[in-house]
This record gives C-alpha cells, sequence and structure tokens, in this order.
C-alpha cells in the first residue's frame, strides 16, 4: 500500500489519541483509588464489628450497675426503715432483732457499693473502649471520604480527556485515506495499529530492530506503507528514525 509522509503522520496522530483515549477508559472504569477504598471499606466493616461487641460490653456492664444500684436503693429503704422502727420499740427482744439486721443491712450495703465501685471502673474503661473505636472508624470514613473524593476527580478528568480526544480523533480520521485507516483498524486489535520509528525503536512495541531489518526500511520509498517486525504496526518513518 502507498500513502502519502503527511497521511501517515496523521494516522500516527490518530493512533496516538486512541491510546489517550484507551488509557483514560480504564482510568474512568478502575480509578487508582478504587482498590483502596474497597479495602477501607472491608475494613470498615471490621472496625464495626468490633463496635458493636465492644457496645455490647457498655450495654451489658451499665445494666449491671443499674441493678446494683437499685439494690443499694432498697437496702437503704430497708435501713431507714428499721431504723426508725429501732428508735421507736420498746421490746428488747425486738430490738434486739432490728440491730442484727441493720447490722447485715449495713454489710450488705457496702458489699454493693464495692461491687459499684469495681461495675463503675470497668464501665469507664468500656466508654472508653468504645470512643476509641469510634474515633479509629471516623479516621477510616474520613480517609474513604478522600479517596472517593479524588477517584471521583480522576473519573471527571478521564471523562473530559476522552472527550477532547475523541473530538480531534474524529477530526483527523476524516483527513486519513479510507484505505489506510481501514488497514490500520484491522491491525488495531493486535497491536498500536501504527507508530513511530525514533531512534531505531518501533514506538508502538518499544522493541530496536535489527539491522536486516532497518536495510529493508531504509530501501522503501518514503509513500511505501511499512510494518515493524516485531509487533506489526503500521511503521512511520521520521527524520528521528535513525536510518
Amino acid at each position: 500500500m502507498k500513502a502519502s509522509y503527511a497521511d501517515q503522520i496523521r494516522l500516527v496522530d490518530v493512533a496516538e489519541l486512541d491510546a489517550r483515549i484507551a488509557r483514560a477508559e480504564r482510568a474512568r472504569a478502575n480509578p487508582p483509588q478504587a482498590a483502596r477504598v474497597q479495602e477501607l471499606v472491608a475494613r470498615r466493616g471490621e472496625l464495626s464489628h468490633e463496635l458493636s461487641s465492644r457496645l455490647g460490653v457498655r450495654d451489658d456492664l451499665r445494666a449491671e450497675l443499674a441493678r446494683i444500684e437499685s439494690d443499694v436503693a432498697v437496702v437503704e429503704a430497708r435501713r431507714a426503715r428499721d431504723t426508725e422502727r429501732l428508735a421507736a420499740s420498746s421490746n428488747p427482744k425486738e430490738a434486739q432483732g432490728l440491730e442484727s439486721e441493720l447490722l447485715s443491712l449495713t454489710k450488705r450495703k457496702g458489699d454493693l457499693e464495692d461491687a459499684e465501685l469495681e461495675l463503675m471502673e470497668k464501665l469507664e474503661q468500656a466508654d472508653a473502649a468504645v470512643v476509641e473505636q469510634e474515633a479509629v472508624i471516623a479516621q477510616v470514613n474520613a480517609d474513604g471520604a478522600e479517596l472517593s473524593a479524588e477517584a471521583k476527580r480522576v473519573v471527571a478528568e478521564a471523562t473530559s480527556t476522552i472527550e477532547a480526544a475523541t473530538r480531534d480523533r474524529e477530526a483527523i480520521a476524516a483527513t486519513v485515506p479510507a484505505d489506510l485507516l481501514a488497514l490500520y483498524t484491522r491491525l488495531l486489535p493486535r497491536s498500536s495499529g501504527a507508530a513511530r520509528l525514533t531512534d531505531r525503536t518501533c514506538e508502538g512495541c518499544r522493541m530496536v530492530l535489527a539491522g536486516t531489518d532497518l536495510q529493508k526500511l531504509r530501501l522503501a520509498a518514503e509513500d511505501d506503507v511499512v510494518f515493524c517486525p516485531e509487533c506489526g504496526s503500521i511503521l512511520v518513518r521520521t527524520d528521528d528514525s535513525g536510518l
């Protein structure tokens, strides 16, 4: 096939725009932040499960503390009642019984208050554990929100790139001969389609051409459509080809 140097250069421009569009489409479909966002989502699930466990411990301690406080109130009320009865009693036997009961109630109250203090310490630790876990989750959420915002920015930039490159590609492709563009399109699924030869290197596959291949290119006419022997792309020769 024959094609003018200008047409071949425009074809390379089309290929470069296609490559830009392909890169942008990959970025839009899978921004680099996406994997980390998914990791954070999974991490947040683990942290939330742990938070639920810590909340359960705290709620159990609160319920137990409330029960003990209720028991203390019952003991206090009974002590107050027995104290009044003792003060009003003139029966020695009854008075002795009330005094004995007051001693038992006083011990019971002391035991309950000791248990109450111990529970209050445990509850304080449980509250701190919940606050700590909530702070970790809040940080994970903040990191996730930041990464999601960055991903949206990448997607928006990729979309803008695709739209601009597509417009440019359509304009340039319209000036490329139909047969040359059709050949490029057939080659594209298996290679870059078209690429410059720069310093004896195909920019499509980045392979340095062997001496015998370079000699064949030197002998080819300027308007001959030639191909990279390594990747099969249309190889466009320029002043920087090193021939």
